[in-house]
């Protein structure tokens, strides 16, 4: 995947019923190297499909994990675009204090979650970072 390919994704995140023209209008390519692009996605199972999930379906049997993440000095919005673009990332904080940056991430298995954990940590500008799953979620 290159960063063309996270674009496309975070613009699917956002919107997942925008038509293949509007992607490549704001991707600025033409419509059949976007088509190109999610079919490729789609084989290679980066993308897992275009459905209807209810909450409900979406929280069961996954793996959940946070990552806290510091960042070197003033990269922290690049490297926001750059989680942008992984499937695996649910939520992004930014914070204060000993870390800059929170990401929630949720994968089917550990072996989905291990890559994505390995790749994020990759990113140009990540000086250190620190990972917890989630075993439990308790209502307040």
């Amino acid at each position: 995947m290159d960063s063309q390919d996270h674009r496309l994704i975070s613009l699917l995140r956002e919107n997942a019923r925008l038509s293949v023209a509007q992607l490549a209008k704001q991707l600025g390519v033409s419509r059949g190297t976007v088509q190109n692009r999610i079919d490729k996605l789609v084989e290679q199972r980066v993308l897992l499909g275009f459905t209807v999930r209810t909450a409900s379906e979406a929280a069961a049997h996954r793996v959940r994990a946070v990552i806290l993440i510091s960042v070197e000095g003033d990269r922290s919005d690049a490297i926001l675009k750059s989680l942008r673009g992984y499937p695996e990332i649910r939520a992004l904080h930014t914070t204060n204090g000993r870390w800059d940056i929170v990401a929630e991430l949720g994968t089917d298995s550990l072996e989905t979650f291990d890559e994505a954990l390995r790749s994020i940590r990759t990113i140009k500008g990540i000086s250190n970072s620190e990972t917890s799953l989630l075993l439990s979620t308790h209502k307040v």
